[in-house]
């Protein structure tokens, strides 16, 4: 059903976790996964200024999501590793618009019954909102 997912992750265990289900789904299938990472830049800064930082700031992304793909790929699924300088929101729905992505699988965050507004300012509702494919939410 799906030729290629997308998964943003922010690094964290339950980015991987999101990693892990979309392996899962695509097993076995003619499905491509993406593994996305976007370092968020600094408004109105220079690239030259902060590119030192920025490519550490890569390196240590790849690092970790080499990690995770080692960890969860079985090696029946197509894993690619994009990481790429900008805005979250911004790189991941153009990403998916330009690269013709099929569902975005991500990991979001239960919210609180108290408090349940302020979850709406979360990347992950964004995504939900603007992408214009399938988004599945892990929690």
């Amino acid at each position: 059903m799906f030729k290629r997912i997308l998964v943003p992750t922010d690094l964290s265990d339950r980015g991987n976790r999101a990693l892990e289900i979309a392996l899962n789904m695509a097993a076995g299938k003619d499905c491509r996964v993406v593994f996305f990472h976007v370092v968020e830049k600094i408004d109105d800064s220079e690239d030259e200024e902060f590119r030192s930082f920025y490519d550490k700031l890569i390196e240590k992304a790849r690092r970790k999501m080499n990690a995770a793909v080692g960890r969860y790929d079985t090696g029946r699924t197509a894993v690619d590793i994009q990481i790429i300088l900008g805005n979250r929101v911004k790189e991941i729905i153009d990403f998916t618009i330009q690269n013709g992505i099929d569902l975005i699988v991500l990991s979001s965050h239960k919210l609180e019954k108290v408090d349940a507004a302020e979850g709406w300012a979360t990347i992950s509702y964004k995504i939900g909102i603007l992408a214009p494919c399938p988004v599945m939410m892990v929690k």
